[in-house]
C-alpha cells in the first residue's frame, strides 16, 4: 500500500508513535489510510454542512474497511466576494486549493482520498488535484440549495442580484426588496440554479468521477447523506481495484463532460474549468471543441438564469443519469467510459428515467439543436470568447451596437446603476482578465443590475473578465487575448461599434484591420495594479482564458 511509507517497519515506529497521538490503533494503522479532503467552513452556505457529509464519507470507509484522515482546504464564496476586491481572490483561489491537496496528498501518502467540497471554484480546484495526484479518488459534493418562494414563484441568489436592479429603476419596492432578499436562500448547500458549482458536479458525474446523483441530490435530504457513505464505501473498492482518476479521466470522458455541459446548457465557467482540469491529465482541450460538440448536442434544460426551473427540479425529474438517457438515444456520449461507480456511462445511461419532460426535454423536442454554449471569434477575440446562449434572448442572437467603454468593473456599475446606459448600447468591461483584474473576477454585479432595469434584451455586454453562472443575457465573456497582453479589446474606443452574431459565432469590432494595428502599436501594457502579495504572483503566472487560465 501507498501508506507504508509511513506505517510500515522497525524504521517507521516515529511514524507509527505520531499516529497513535492521534488515537489510531494499530488495527486501524494497518488498513488502507483514506485522506478526506474537506472544504468546510463557516463562511459559505455550500459548506456549512460538510461536516455531516464528511461523517457520513467517514462512516462509509469503515464499513469498507478503511481508515479515514481528514484535512481541509479553504474556499471563497462569490456570492459573497462579488463586487468589491474579494472577487479578484476567487478565481485564484482554485490553485491554492489544488496546491494544498496535492501537498497533503504527499506529506501524507494516502491509499485514496475522497474529496468533499461544493461551491464555485473549489470543486475545480479539487477536481485539479484528484487528476494531478492520481491515486484512488472520488468526489462526493454538498448539493444543491433549495429555491426559495416569493409571491407563489420559485426564487434564488440570482433574484436578489436582479432586484437590485429592479429597486435602482424603481420597479419593486423597499418592502419587496427586502422579502426576496429574506427569501432567496433558504438553508444549506450551493446556490439552487445552473451556476457554476452546480454545473461543475453535474459534470463530475459525467466525467465519471463522482457517483449518480452527486450534481443534483439537495443539500438537506437523508438521500445526500446515504450517497456521501455510498462514496466513502466505493473509494474502498477503487483502492483495492486500483483504478486511478486518469483511468477514468480521459480524452473521450472529458468529450462526455462537454456534451453533458452542451444538453444542461451550463455556466460559462466550465469553459475555463474544464481545460484546466485535463490539462492536469496532460489532456489538452481546446476551445473549438466546445464548438465542435455543441453543434451536434441538443440543449434539453433550461435551468435558472436560462428558466425557471431549478436543481431540485432537475433531481426530481431523473438528474444527470436521466439527461445522459436522452444523449444516449442518438448515441452522443462514449458509453464505455468506466466511472468510480463501478459502472459505464452506457450502464448508468441505460438505467436512468427522465420523469419529467417539461424539466429534461426529450431528444426529439429540445430547447434547440445546439448546446447550451458557444464560443465566439473574430478580430475582437481571435482566441476566443464564450456566452451561454441558452440564456441569451432571441433578440440579442444577433446585434450591432456603439461600445460604452469602461476600465473597471466598478466604473461601469456606477454608469449601470445610474440609468446612462441605453438600449441598443454595447457594454465594455476591460483590464478584468486573468493578468490584468488580477484574477478574472466574476462580474454579476453589472449583468444582475442590466436584467434588473429590463434592459437584458437590448443591452449586450462584452469582457475580458468573467460572469457568474447565474448570469443572462448577452454577457460575453473570457476576451482572448485580454487587454493586460494587448488584445484588441484595449483599444476599443467609445462609439467604436461591435457586432455580435451568435448563431455564425462570430464578434468583430467595426474598425479597419489599419486602424487596429495603428492603436495596437501606441498601446502601453499598465502597471499591474497590485504590487504585492498573492495576486501580484498570480498576474505573473496565469496564463490567458483560452487555456482556461492555468499557470505557467
Amino acid at each position: 500500500m501507498r501508506s507504508d511509507k509511513i506505517k510500515k517497519g522497525p524504521e517507521r515506529a516515529p511514524h507509527r508513535s505520531l499516529l497513535k497521538a492521534l488515537s489510531y490503533t494499530d488495527e486501524e494503522i494497518k488498513r488502507p489510510l483514506i485522506g478526506i479532503a474537506n472544504s468546510l467552513n463557516e463562511v459559505i452556505p455550500g459548506h456549512s454542512h460538510l461536516g455531516g457529509i464528511s461523517s457520513s464519507v467517514k462512516s462509509g470507509i469503515r464499513m469498507a474497511g478503511g481508515t479515514p484522515m481528514e484535512f481541509n482546504t479553504i474556499g471563497v464564496c462569490d456570492g459573497i466576494a462579488m463586487g468589491h476586491e474579494g472577487m479578484k481572490y476567487s478565481l485564484p483561489s482554485r490553485e491554492i486549493i489544488a496546491d494544498s491537496v496535492e501537498i497533503m496528498a504527499t506529506a501524507y501518502p494516502f491509499d485514496g482520498m475522497v474529496f468533499v467540497c461544493d461551491c464555485d471554484k473549489i470543486i475545480p480546484g479539487m477536481l485539479m488535484a484528484m487528476l494531478r495526484v492520481n491515486i484512488p479518488s472520488i468526489l462526493i459534493s454538498g448539493g444543491p440549495m433549495l429555491a426559495g418562494w416569493h409571491n407563489h414563484k420559485k426564487i434564488d441568489l440570482i433574484t436578489v442580484f436582479e432586484g437590485v436592479g429592479a429597486r435602482s429603476a424603481k420597479a419593486i419596492s423597499a418592502k419587496e426588496m427586502a422579502e426576496i432578499e429574506n427569501e432567496a436562500c433558504p438553508g444549506c448547500g450551493s446556490c439552487a440554479g445552473m451556476f457554476t458549482a452546480n454545473s461543475m458536479n453535474c459534470i463530475s458525474e459525467a466525467l465519471g468521477l463522482s457517483l449518480p446523483g452527486n450534481g443534483t441530490v439537495p443539500a438537506v435530504m437523508a438521500k445526500r447523506f446515504r450517497l456521501a457513505k455510498e462514496s466513502g464505501m466505493a473509494v474502498m473498492a477503487l483502492v483495492k481495484d486500483g483504478i486511478k482518476p486518469r483511468d477514468i479521466a480521459g480524452k473521450k470522458a472529458f468529450e462526455n463532460a462537454v456534451t453533458v455541459e452542451m444538453a444542461l446548457g451550463s455556466s460559462t465557467n466550465t469553459v475555463l474549468h474544464l481545460p484546466a482540469i485535463a490539462n492536469e491529465a496532460g489532456i489538452r482541450l481546446d476551445l473549438d471543441i466546445f464548438n465542435k460538440i455543441s453543434a451536434r448536442t441538443p440543449n434539453l434544460c433550461r435551468i435558472s438564469p436560462a428558466g425557471i426551473q431549478h436543481m431540485e427540479d432537475l433531481d426530481r425529474a431523473g438528474g444527470i443519469s436521466a439527461v445522459m438517457a436522452e444523449l444516449s438515444k442518438k448515441e452522443l456520449l462514449h458509453p464505455r467510459i468506466r466511472t468510480v461507480s463501478g459502472k459505464t456511462i452506457g450502464e448508468i445511461a441505460s438505467e436512468g428515467l427522465n420523469k419529467d419532460r417539461n424539466v429534461i426535454r426529450p431528444l426529439e423536442d429540445p430547447y434547440s439543436k445546439d448546446g447550451g454554449l458557444v464560443i465566439l471569434r473574430g478580430n475582437l477575440a481571435p482566441d476566443g470568447a464564450v456566452v451561454k446562449k441558452s440564456a441569451v434572448s432571441q433578440d440579442m442572437m444577433s446585434h450591432e451596437g456603439p461600445c460604452r467603454v469602461f476600465e473597471s468593473e466598478e466604473s461601469a456599475m456606477r454608469a449601470i446603476m445610474s440609468g446612462k446606459i441605453k438600449k441598443g448600447d454595447i457594454v465594455i468591461i476591460r483590464y478584468e482578465g486573468p493578468k490584468g483584474g488580477p484574477g478574472m473576477r466574476e462580474m454579476l454585479g453589472p449583468t444582475a443590475a442590466i436584467a434588473g432595469a429590463g434592459l437584458d434584451k437590448d443591452v449586450a455586454l462584452i469582457t475580458d473578465g468573467r460572469f457568474s453562472g447565474g448570469t443572462r443575457g448577452a454577457a460575453i465573456g473570457h476576451v482572448s487575448p485580454e487587454a493586460a497582453e494587448g488584445g484588441v479589446i484595449a483599444v476599443v474606443r467609445n462609439g467604436d461599434r461591435i457586432r455580435i452574431d451568435i448563431p455564425r459565432k462570430r464578434i468583430e469590432l467595426m474598425v479597419s484591420d489599419k486602424e487596429i494595428k495603428e492603436r495596437l502599436s501606441v498601446w502601453k501594457e499598465p502597471e499591474c495594479k497590485v504590487k504585492a502579495g498573492y495576486l501580484y504572483r498570480y498576474s505573473r503566472q496565469v496564463t490567458s482564458a483560452s487555456t482556461g487560465a492555468i499557470f505557467k
